[in-house]
């Protein structure tokens, strides 16, 4: 009884599991990273500091802050799920691509490239369902916000528990290199 309370406490209300949530990115990244911040995405990096480590080296489970833009006036979080080599990694969010023209859906292992000019990953190209491939735009990225505490932390920050289903058991590679480079 307490596994299963511990199960559906990792996922978002209205989903039996962590892929079949429909909403906003903010609840879904919480629970697939377990990183307990609330707010709006474009607040996740300044609610962090002395909570959560944060830096600009992408660490599977931690969450990409994406700033506030015209774009994305709310701005957007995402949680890495796998580092595929020095400048692209996947991630699983929601509410990025449409799927049968409807918006809030989660994406396991999605494309994300970096295209900063110093490898930094301060500006970003995501895949996009819709265009089967990295979309034309480039978001500006805060940077990660990592799962552990900062030493600075209150005692009620803990170390935060990535889900289980924050990837596939095979995800692809190869067409993630291909997404990111092909588009140059």
């Amino acid at each position: 009884m307490l596994l299963a309370a511990a199960l559906s406490a990792a996922v978002p209300a209205g989903a039996q599991s962590l892929l079949d949530y429909v909403g906003e990115c903010v609840p879904f990244a919480r629970a697939a990273s377990g990183i307990q911040i609330y707010g709006d995405a474009w607040t996740w990096w300044g609610q962090a500091e002395g909570r959560y480590q944060r830096g600009r080296v992408p660490r599977v489970g931690a969450v990409l802050a994406f700033s506030k833009s015209a774009r994305l006036p709310l701005g957007h979080v995402a949680v890495v799920s796998r580092i595929v080599e020095k400048r692209v990694l996947m991630i699983t969010h929601a509410n990025w691509s449409r799927f049968e023209g409807e918006r809030g859906h989660a994406e396991q292992d999605v494309t994300l490239f970096d295209v900063s000019e110093r490898g930094d990953w301060s500006m970003v190209k995501v895949w996009y369902r819709d265009r089967g491939g990295l979309g034309s735009s480039i978001y500006p990225a805060h940077g990660f916000i990592y799962g552990t505490p900062d030493r600075d932390a209150p005692a009620t920050v803990r170390k935060a528990r990535p889900s289980a289903e924050l990837t596939a058991r095979q995800p692809d590679y190869v067409g993630s290199l291909i997404d990111a480079y092909a588009s140059r």
